[in-house]
């Protein structure tokens, strides 16, 4: 009978792992599967492993050997392919398994499309790091279902050239007469690149088929992938990508060519570049001139195509400019991005690094990624450690922290701690004060302390330590990792006491680590501290030894976690601090999840402290405690301390939404403000949610059923927000938004006038930009990109006319410097009540800040150029924006520009139907709503305690 699938399992001294590859395929759901195994001449009992397979699954399982080990994959799989027999193939690594209906799931897409490749998605995990789930490989590739006719329809499939999560049927793979390269590494790339311009048709699916276990090199040479040391291993990989090009050339695929080489400059390249600062001098050089050569064969479009960051490096690379390239390959590294190189303003324009008699070439133009006005906890700065000394019993270390182009302003207040933070145990750091002192382009910090007091290591369990700067700007706190600025900084050992045993040592030694950071390591040099660490290092070197150190440190790294984790918290919380005593007369509020101190709480706190009820409130935070009320406790939000005052408190107070898998006790009281009514469709109504399975939408109403008492602005609310949520109608407060007051009652003058000198506003129009939320790829938070041109705004109307741009909270703007006269960023400003009062004319597109706004009756602009595209998505909208809008609907920049020229008559133009529009809207918004949540809420009047 012929088999549906034949997969090809190919090894190489791997005889302890090829079992579960192999089994992986004997448990495959689809019934008539046989399995390949071709040995790639090992050494180490691999080929008797694979014939004990075969004689154990006869009919099954076949066995082949090749005589000497050809070095790389194709040559395996190549004779696999020959003795294939099944309708379809498929590749599979020794050390890689596949999901259980893998070739079911495959084929079946196969049949049903008649596609001549499939392919599903890959998970790659680590197996050396116990409990990891893994990462889809390109995951936005396999969201859904797709068949397409040629790869010209989706050129992101070039991202994903392994073989191995892909199934092909085999006359297809005979008649294109497709191989794989038997001369070189990384043949999957050239193989899956031809078989994506020959295949009729191509399926994907979103199933789960194949579990790449990646791992560190073996000694052995273990996988060819993760061998980037060896300097062979990248010349193949550009080999592999000439060919691909030559492949590509010969079809005139030039569009394809350019998609390809975006990836190569994304992917590929970065894998190197991320590595290369640890390699030695040679090497470097060598790379350099491997890399500079192929960048000069790549399509210049190449540069506007691939992501800013990778395409500066790759640019770079091609100039020689090898540290600029490492800066930029670096920066997007980590949560919080580096800066590692200069910035240079020219024009009104940031280009990055150092130009120097070079043109300003537009692939260095960083001015839309908004580095130059990015604050340390968003884009960290460089730090460099110049100084480390002994002065008698004192040590003195100093260094200085970049600040190009004055990113950190000369008005910020600034604060620096030197940190020695145990390597093995997060959070125990060791800390000394810092002087800093201004000089142009960087901060320079100097700090003197006595060791013996400072310096106070457990002993052997905390050898290492790594020294920090932990930098605060305006409240705003960041870490930052020192360099060493030479070699001679490293050269001054710091004497300590460790505090269970001096046998341990009496001094730490300064070092360089492999990322180009300074750390220190506690050492002596005496005979008991020789002989003690040759002990230690006995004990840790028997199996016994080893065994019970891994245990002692898995267990304590298990209990840490586990009492850090919000599961852990929430457990604790539901199961025991909810039966603790409530505190009466407490209170949590928070605003945003914890962004700021804004929005409705806010102006509920502010007339609950002018009202002089003893309510004793806390509020929670999430990144820095600036801003918040000096005269409230403030605790983090997620800490023990959040959870401990959500339990006890008689009031939950908030506009957004508290973890939801926290119960709300019955003698709590959770007032819900909310942040906008509606124009998108909300919580029930939402397709996503409609569309989600009944334990998600049951989850969610379990969080909206917390509510006790839910704000409501109108009949819209009622009718489209509330009811999206699930909230009950006797549970609604129709009394209007407190934030919303200043806007009917005319605000704070005072705090008016001073927010207007500080943005500079006087004797000018004021516009207020304010657009939705829009999310980026995987729904993430994307940095705003205005859909005009605001260096035109500002040389056009800059001098009758400011703007203020307000992104979403979520999100960040950046600014070109030559509109910085005109156009301003208030994205740092946490309320924009205030903001709303300065505007002269609004300017918004779908945001429900329009709602808001439309109290004020003042011009109101939409300036909606992808109106239909929006509108029209699945999400959907509560009514049609071109119907009711209190104001224009524009799609051109030119007819923006002149509705904002001439503010008056758009004010006149508009104005019954902006009446109408707040009548409708904000029907319950008169001015009071804070006095009568007070009253309601606290003040003893309808309490509801379900």
């Amino acid at each position: 009978m012929r088999p549906d699938v034949s997969v090809i399992v190919i090894a190489y001294n791997d005889a302890a792992r090829l079992p579960r590859a192999v089994g992986s395929v004997l448990a495959q759901s689809l019934g008539p599967v046989e399995t390949i195994i071709v040995d790639d001449g090992s050494t180490d009992g691999t080929g008797e492993v694979a014939e004990q397979l075969a004689a154990a699954h006869p009919g099954r399982v076949r066995a082949l050997h090749l005589p000497r080990n050809s070095g790389g994959c194709g040559r395996p799989r190549n004779t696999g392919l020959a003795q294939a027999r099944g309708a379809h193939v498929m590749f599979l690594d020794s050390d890689d398994v596949l999901d259980r209906h893998a070739c079911l799931n495959l084929v079946a897409a196969a049949e049903e499309t008649g596609a001549d490749l499939v392919s599903g998605r890959c998970v790659r995990t680590r197996p050396d790091r116990p409990g990891d789930r893994g990462h889809a490989w390109y995951p936005w590739l396999y969201a859904r279902r797709a068949v397409y006719e040629s790869i010209t329809q989706n050129p992101d499939l070039l991202y994903d050239t392994l073989s191995t999560n892909k199934c092909y049927r085999r006359d297809f793979l005979t008649a294109c007469g497709l191989s794989f390269a038997e001369d070189v590494h990384y043949e999957d790339l050239l193989f899956s690149t031809q078989a994506y311009l020959a295949a009729r048709r191509i399926a994907l699916i979103p199933h789960r088929v194949y579990t790449w276990h990646w791992q560190q090199p073996r000694p052995d040479g273990g996988s060819i992938s993760s061998r980037r040391a060896e300097l062979r291993n990248f010349a193949d990989r550009l080999e592999v990508h000439r060919r691909i090009d030559a492949v590509l050339r010969a079809r005139g695929a030039a569009d394809l060519k350019l998609h390809k080489d975006a990836k190569f400059v994304n992917h590929d390249l970065l894998l190197y570049l991320r590595e290369l600062r640890g390699r030695d001098a040679d090497y470097q050089r060598r790379f350099l001139e491997l890399a500079a050569a192929y960048m000069a064969e790549l399509d210049e479009r190449v540069w506007q195509k691939a992501n800013p960051m990778p395409a500066i490096a790759a640019f770079l690379l091609g100039r020689g400019d090898l540290e600029g390239a490492l800066a930029a390959a670096e920066y997007g590294r980590g949560r919080v991005p580096e800066l590692l190189t200069e910035l240079t303003e020219r024009h009104g324009r940031v280009y990055w690094g150092r130009l120097e008699g070079h043109p300003a070439h537009p692939v260095l133009d960083v001015t839309d990624l908004g580095i130059h006005t990015a604050p340390p906890s968003r884009v960290r700065p460089v730090c460099t450690l110049t100084r480390l000394r002994r002065c008698g019993p004192l040590v003195l270390m100093a260094g200085r922290v970049h600040n190009p182009l004055e990113r950190i302003p000369p008005d910020a207040e600034v604060q620096l701690t030197v940190e020695f933070a145990d390597r093995r145990r997060k959070g125990r750091v060791l800390s000394v004060p810092a002087e800093v002192t201004r000089r142009k382009g960087w901060l320079q910090w100097r700090a003197c302390f006595l060791p013996s007091r400072v310096l106070r290591p457990w002993g052997f369990i905390d050898p290492v330590w790594d020294l920090w700067l932990r930098l605060s700007v305006n409240g705003e706190r960041t870490a930052l990792r020192p360099r060493p600025a030479d070699e001679t900084v490293l050269e001054t050992e710091l004497p300590a006491r460790p505090r269970l045993t001096r046998l341990a040592g009496d001094r730490l030694v300064p070092l360089r680590t492999r990322q180009d950071r300074v750390a220190f390591r506690l050492t002596g040099r005496r005979l008991r501290h020789r002989l003690a660490r040759r002990a230690v290092r006995w004990a840790a070197a028997t199996r016994a030894g080893r065994r019970l150190w891994r245990r002692i440190r898995a267990a304590e790294q298990d209990v840490r976690r586990r009492l850090g984790s919000q599961k852990t918290k929430q457990a604790v919380y539901n199961r025991l601090l909810v039966r603790l005593p409530i505190r009466k007369g407490t209170a949590v509020f928070e605003s945003r999840m914890g962004a700021c101190y804004a929005g409705n709480p806010r102006y509920i706190y502010e007339e609950l402290r002018r009202s002089g009820r003893p309510i004793r409130v806390v509020w929670s935070y999430a990144g820095s405690p600036r801003g918040f009320p000096r005269d409230a406790r403030l605790v983090r939000r997620g800490s023990w301390a959040y959870h401990l005052a959500l339990a006890r408190a008689e009031f939950w107070v908030d506009d957004h939404g508290f973890p939801g898998g926290l119960r709300k006790r019955r003698g709590t009281t959770y007032l819900q403000t909310w942040h906008g009514s509606a124009f998108k469709r909300m919580g029930l109504d939402h397709p996503e949610l409609k569309r989600a399975g009944r334990a998600e939408q049951a989850r969610f109403a379990r969080m909206t059923g917390r509510f006790d008492r839910f704000l409501v602005r109108s009949r819209h609310d009622v009718d489209t927000l509330a009811r999206g949520l699930g909230v009950a109608p006797d549970r609604l407060l129709p009394v209007g938004y407190p934030r919303n007051d200043p806007l009917v009652n005319g605000g704070d003058p005072a705090e008016l006038a001073a927010l207007r000198r500080a943005l500079g506003l006087a004797g000018r129009q004021v516009v207020l930009y304010a657009p939705t939320f829009r999310p980026g790829r995987g729904g993430k938070a994307a940095p705003l990109r205005l859909p005009f041109d605001p260096v035109r705004f500002a040389r056009e109307l800059g001098d009758t006319h400011v703007m203020l741009v307000r992104p979403h909270y979520l999100t960040r703007v950046s600014l070109p410097p030559e509109a910085k006269a005109a156009v301003r960023d208030v994205g740092h400003i946490p309320d924009v009540t205030p903001l709303l009062l300065l505007a002269d004319a609004l300017v918004t597109d779908y945001s429900s800040i329009m709602f808001d706004y439309a109290l004020l009756d003042r011009p109101m602009i939409f300036y909606v150029p992808d109106l239909e595209e929006y509108t029209g998505r699945d999400r959907g909208c509560y009514f049609d924006l071109a119907e009711h809008a209190p104001g224009p609907l524009l799609r051109e920049e030119d007819a923006l520009l002149a509705a904002l020229a001439d503010l008056p008559a758009q004010r006149d133009a508009h104005a019954a139907r902006r009446r109408a529009f707040a009548a409708r809207f904000g029907e319950y918004d008169r001015g009071d709503a804070a006095a009568r949540v007070v009253e309601l809420i606290f003040g003893g009047g309808d309490r509801d305690r379900t």
